[in-house]
């Protein structure tokens, strides 16, 4: 009995053995009728993929499909009020002035700018952290320079703060509520957005970044910002209060002391010369990534000037960009921590006050020492105290006198 079983067990085993090889035998058949259902199975699990991940926050883009502007300006040029209008966009992450950092710790050269720009336009907020005193520990850290400028550095998730979710967060808020920074979070926030802006008035001359520029990967832009000379040495004069007795001395006497130095004047005028010139030859690496904007422009006509400059750098125009705007414009009182770098103004008021606060032989001097560029930047040069102070007679040229240079 169990010998029979043992029989019947193993002609069992023969015959699905041949039944296997008769079937597989038919390899190249089976292969094509099955390959279907094995891609529909595919399209069927990306589909359900897709519906699971569609709530989620979208992963970081591609280096490639980000856009990343650098405001390329100078101290007290209105660069803020520049930045601020990217900086109200919910689709950009912006920085002001992180440069600040590199200087400060002494060691600051044109090439090291590049790096550390180049680091800050992928997001890595922590390469920051060894310019920081003190360092960050854990990467976090309470000594980012101005920090609370940033809208994307004061919301959550970066700032989480009880009770102030309706809450428009300003920057006195900013630095009362969210004192502590997380840098590792603020990078992965800022890989988030679309547009990566960065504020800097440290680089001299645009063509110290040009490996940048001309880099696919960062698909950058440039806005340079320049305003008259004269304009931007009254508004350091009164902002820093730098040879306040000199400055006093001059005027009083109408004789410059030989020991007020001029020469950072003279370097920013040439700087901006040299730039200005190199973007009106319209080189290949330039092409298509700089725009030239006078803050007198943008000032005067400050919703004319938005829409042209977030449409040439293919940003949407958003309704809350307007807005802070609007109330920019009416002189609002947004609460800043620090009245000299407000960006809260009536700046239309503002496009030539400095007429009414620089002494005229200081004005004189200036535009002896930057006479081509005001030639350049179509900026009138004046010839007695009472032109100066005549605010009935502009001294901002025409920009079409000379060519305008923008983003296609």
């Amino acid at each position: 009995m169990k010998q029979s079983f043992k029989i019947l067990v193993l002609i069992a085993l023969l015959s699905l053995t041949l039944m296997s090889d008769a079937h597989f035998s038919k390899g190249p058949e089976l292969d094509l009728n099955m390959r279907p259902k094995k891609d529909k199975d595919k399209r069927a699990t990306s589909d359900q993929y897709k519906m699971s991940t569609k709530n989620l926050p979208a992963k970081e883009n591609p280096t490639s499909m980000k856009t990343h502007i650098l405001i390329f300006a100078t101290t007290r040029s209105g660069s803020s009020f520049l930045g601020q209008l990217f900086n109200h966009h919910p689709d950009v992450f912006y920085l002001f002035e992180p440069l600040f950092h590199i200087e400060r710790s002494g060691t600051s050269n044109h090439r090291l700018y590049s790096n550390v720009l180049r680091r800050l336009f992928d997001c890595n907020l922590r390469s920051l952290e060894r310019y920081i005193k003190p360092r960050p520990k854990n990467h976090i850290t309470n000594q980012l320079f101005r920090r609370e400028s940033s809208k994307a550095m004061c919301s959550p998730p970066v700032c989480t703060f009880h009770g102030h979710s309706k809450l428009n967060m300003n920057e006195k808020y900013c630095q009362k509520i969210c004192p502590s920074l997380n840098l590792t979070l603020a990078s992965e926030v800022c890989r988030q957005r679309q547009y990566v802006v960065i504020k800097a008035v440290r680089i001299s001359e645009i063509n110290t970044i040009r490996a940048l520029v001309e880099d696919p990967k960062l698909n950058m832009k440039i806005i340079q910002l320049v305003r008259d000379p004269r304009g931007i040495l009254s508004s350091r004069i009164s902002t820093f209060g730098f040879n306040g007795n000199l400055w006093r001395t001059w005027k009083k006497t109408g004789q410059k002391p030989k020991n007020l130095e001029m020469t950072t004047i003279v370097k920013m005028c040439d700087d901006f010369f040299t730039s200005v010139a190199t973007a009106q030859q319209q080189p290949s690496w330039l092409k298509g990534k700089y725009m030239l904007v006078r803050y007198e422009d943008l000032a005067l006509n400050p919703i004319q000037w938005a829409k042209k400059i977030l449409t040439n750098t293919k940003i949407s125009l958003d309704s809350r960009v307007f807005s802070w705007l609007q109330s920019t414009i009416n002189g609002g009182r947004e609460n800043v921590v620090n009245r000299k770098y407000g960006t809260v103004r009536n700046s239309t008021a503002e496009a030539e006050d400095w007429r009414l606060k620089l002494p005229y032989v200081v004005a004189k001097y200036t535009q002896t020492l930057c006479e081509r560029t005001l030639k350049q930047l179509s900026y009138k040069k004046v010839n007695s105290e009472g032109e100066l102070k005549n605010m009935s007679l502009t001294l901002i040229e025409n920009r079409k006198t000379f060519e305008e240079i923008s983003l296609p």
